[in-house]
């Protein structure tokens, strides 16, 4: 069960805290907006605790972990009364179509704007290098992001045909099981925090096998075990999830990733799209 007011919580709690729950809690309530759009280890970094701390404070307030945690404190700040709730940190009830497809349109601009300005071309090169060289690329999410893993494979099968991507998660664990140092793992979790995924990378990493993430924060559990990481510039609240902005975000990155594998694999991916291409034309009318 949520609860919604959780500065009362922490104000009625505070003198039981330790002092390291006590930096927490001062950092909270005097960043509550900001950290709503942090990740378990930012927040961490900026407490100057460990990630285990903030997990044991939320535990604390009687949360199962920081994502519901984080939750309450987004009602907390944002009352969910029909006259004061918020679809997005932008979009209100009151808005008219017009108003909803300006405000969409701009978020998502800004999305692209800072992903593209987020993009690293040394790490580009280096996760199209292991794309390249890898006998098998696995795409891996879960939830929304395994719907963007989908759209990955969609998109590089019509060049490769070395690409998997399991739509459950005991058979993404099992996949990763069986990967090698000849395999490519491609990890994609707007947090960095989702439970499965970080296994996923943990396993797949243990195996030998690269591994490139794409997600929102550069220190996140999940970027501990990886090799390449591509950050999507958008920030999604903990009420927000699965947003489009931030799909967008790591489609681009996907489109980004593609374009470089078909350039440098330009003989076989262009025979490939040819034969994919002619496969699916008697589909259409």
């Amino acid at each position: 069960m949520i609860k919604s007011d959780i500065f009362s919580q922490i104000r009625s709690r505070y003198n039981l805290f330790t002092n390291t729950e006590k930096k927490i809690a001062d950092y909270i309530l005097e960043h509550a907006n900001d950290v709503i759009y942090m990740s378990i280890t930012d927040l961490a970094d900026a407490c100057g605790v460990a990630d285990s701390s903030i997990f044991r404070f939320c535990k604390t307030l009687d949360f199962k972990g920081y994502q519901e945690f984080k939750i309450a404190l987004a009602h907390s700040i944002s009352p969910d009364d029909e006259g004061t709730f918020h679809l997005t940190s932008q979009i209100t009830m009151e808005d008219t179509i017009k108003e909803i497809s300006s405000k969409l349109l701009a978020t998502n601009i800004s999305a692209l704007n800072e992903t593209y300005n987020l993009v690293k071309e040394e790490d580009v090169k280096k996760a199209v290098d292991f794309l390249i060289n890898a006998n098998r690329i696995h795409f891996f999410g879960v939830g929304a992001s395994l719907i963007t893993a989908l759209e990955a494979k969609n998109k590089f099968m019509r060049i490769t045909n070395k690409t998997e991507c399991s739509i459950d998660a005991h058979l993404q664990i099992m996949s990763a099981a069986l990967m090698d140092e000849n395999d490519a793992a491609v990890l994609i979790s707007y947090s960095g925090s989702t439970k499965d995924t970080i296994e996923i990378a943990k396993l797949a990493k243990e195996r030998g096998a690269k591994t490139i993430c794409i997600t929102r924060f550069a220190k996140s559990p999940l970027t501990a075990y990886s090799d390449v990481i591509l950050l999507c510039g958008v920030n999604e609240g903990p009420l927000q999830s699965a947003s489009l902005s931030a799909k967008i975000s790591q489609l681009f990155l996907l489109d980004i990733l593609y374009a470089e594998y078909f350039k440098r694999t330009r003989k076989e991916s262009i025979a490939n799209k040819e034969n994919t291409s002619k496969a699916v034309v008697e589909k259409l009318l």
